[in-house]
């Protein structure tokens, strides 16, 4: 009996073993924002700009991948997101005119590392169009350390075109050889776009597959939700259309949870692509333990 009770005291002694924590959720976004442009009437910028900003200030995105930005817009988003690092500039001219591709990066979550543009085309190093796109396009790109913990992401945004269909499938190849020649040891890889593409489209199966990236709305399973639609050309319930805006990670990436946003304030919306968020769980930095990791696979 004494032993019997020892034993007990001694059991409730003894440290409970703590189930694994989750890792740290990282937060990355991909928005066509639409181009300033008068032509859009009751949609233009600065009728919308604020239900825009509202959006992100609600959803609070670590890393956002913005699409089809002028100077204008550029600035705008600049001043209201005073706490995100700006990366990124224009496609045209010398590099400041025309649309912009840029990452926006939360402060407080990461520390940009270096960054940069290049242009999707046979000569990425200066303003050029490639192919038979109809415009310039460019990718953005971060190499970022998270503060919380090092870990290591390279992010990349950009936005193909809609017109060259062999432009979209030369861009998927040079972004992979770019990948493949500039991604960092121990780095977690996410890219940020509007393909203008579905994703059964050849130029976004190259990607993945020369890219080594999954679509991270796949890779949420049952815990992707949202809109099958996201360019809504402006109508707050789309008739039709597809899903064109994509967040691709790297396969030490583990995505929680992924949702294409179809808001709307009392019929209108903040641009003519909903915005498509994704919660990413990134590789431990170091020799972290995977255990934590592994069991927060999914959603809550």
């Amino acid at each position: 009996m004494i032993r019997l009770a020892l034993l007990a005291l001694a059991l409730l002694a003894a440290p409970l073993q703590a189930a694994p924590t989750c890792p740290p959720e990282t937060r990355v976004m991909t928005y066509n924002i639409r181009l300033d442009t008068p032509a859009d009437g009751p949609n233009r910028w600065e009728l919308r700009r604020d239900l825009l900003v509202a959006q992100v200030h609600l959803l609070r995105p670590d890393v956002v991948g913005f699409q089809e930005v002028v100077p204008g817009q550029l600035a705008d988003l600049a001043a209201a997101l005073p706490g995100y690092a700006r990366i990124g500039s224009g496609r045209d001219g010398d590099g400041t005119a025309g649309e912009a591709s840029p990452l926006f990066v939360a402060r407080a979550a990461f520390v940009v590392r270096s960054s940069g543009q290049f242009w999707l085309s046979p000569t990425p190093e200066k303003t050029s169009r490639g192919w038979d796109a109809a415009f310039p396009r460019i990718v953005t790109f971060a190499h970022l350390r998270r503060r919380s913990d090092g870990a290591r992401v390279l992010a990349l945004n950009t936005h193909w075109d809609h017109i060259g269909a062999q432009a979209r499938l030369e861009s998927a190849r040079q972004i992979a050889r770019w990948i493949a020649a500039n991604r960092q040891r121990g780095e977690a890889l996410v890219v940020l776009g509007d393909f203008n593409a579905a994703l059964a489209e050849p130029s976004l199966q190259t990607l993945l597959t020369e890219g080594g990236l999954t679509d991270a709305r796949a890779a949420a399973g049952p815990h992707a939700q949202g809109s099958s639609i996201t360019f809504n050309a402006f109508q707050a319930v789309p008739a039709k259309g597809t899903l064109i805006d994509h967040v691709l990670t790297g396969p030490d990436v583990t995505v929680r949870r992924w949702h294409a946003l179809a808001e709307h304030f009392d019929g209108r919306v903040a641009s003519d692509h909903f915005p498509v968020i994704a919660d990413l769980i990134l590789p431990p930095r170091g020799n972290a333990s995977n255990s934590a990791r592994a069991a927060c696979q999914g959603g809550d």
